[in-house]
């Protein structure tokens, strides 16, 4: 796999941080993009930071630029960053949490798609890759503002990957509960070893960018623990 200049948004979560290794690993330029990050996070040589809010339109328009001049090309976006709250019927849920999902699970992707897809286009093989949630297959009581709003992620991707499916790839990956330190301490009742390892959604998304992967676009991948 030759060197990918790669955006990855959220790069410091724990599913981020997990992809971001993954690319920094295999000897790619990363810019790993989140409200706060810096270089001590991932010291490689490789890594840039980038300290940015994506649900403010302006600074991502910004900061897309700046890295398109820096660096020339732009190989792969991987969007990692999204939010989760529930526990409130449609009746009950809130001005504030409606737009906080939306912000953070629609909006957020929505401008970093518009201002990247330009300049993955050019690259020639370009690559998309957007996390999403198996939980938002389906409605679910209790979860509609997140749910609501990680499907329309699902068909904005799905979207851009019909519209670009001559110059580019787009696919949103769909991964179960995932063996994380913010789940295991809002459920630490759960049994963890039916979880998903951070690492294996790392490995499909470092694959969905290979040249390999380059016939898969437009599609949902869910993806769930091993069984057996």
């Amino acid at each position: 796999m030759s060197e990918k200049i790669v955006l990855i948004t959220g790069a410091n979560g724990a599913l981020g941080s997990a992809i971001t290794n993954h690319f920094l690993a295999q000897g790619h330029r990363v810019i790993g993009a989140s409200l706060h990050i810096s270089g001590k996070d991932f010291p490689q040589a490789n890594f840039q930071p980038l300290s940015l809010d994506f649900t403010d339109v302006d600074k991502v328009r910004a900061a897309i630029k700046l890295l398109s001049e820096k660096y020339g090309r732009l190989d792969a976006l991987v969007h990692v960053m999204g939010a989760f709250a529930g526990g409130q019927s449609v009746a009950d849920t809130t001005d504030k949490t409606w737009n906080q999902m939306r912000d953070l699970n629609l909006s957020s992707a929505f401008y970093v798609l518009r201002e990247t897809i330009p300049h993955l286009r050019k690259s020639g093989k370009g690559r998309i890759v957007v996390i999403g949630s198996l939980a938002a297959r389906e409605p679910r009581a209790n979860l509609g503002a997140y749910v609501v709003f990680k499907s329309a992620l699902s068909v904005l991707v799905r979207t851009v990957a019909s519209e670009n499916y001559d110059a580019l790839t787009a696919n949103i990956v769909l991964p179960d509960t995932m063996d994380t330190p913010a789940n295991r301490r809002d459920m630490p009742q759960a049994d963890f070893s039916k979880w998903l390892p951070v690492t294996q959604v790392a490995d499909l998304v470092l694959w969905l960018t290979d040249d390999s992967a380059a016939h898969i676009t437009g599609t949902e991948i869910p993806i769930t623990a091993a069984r057996g």
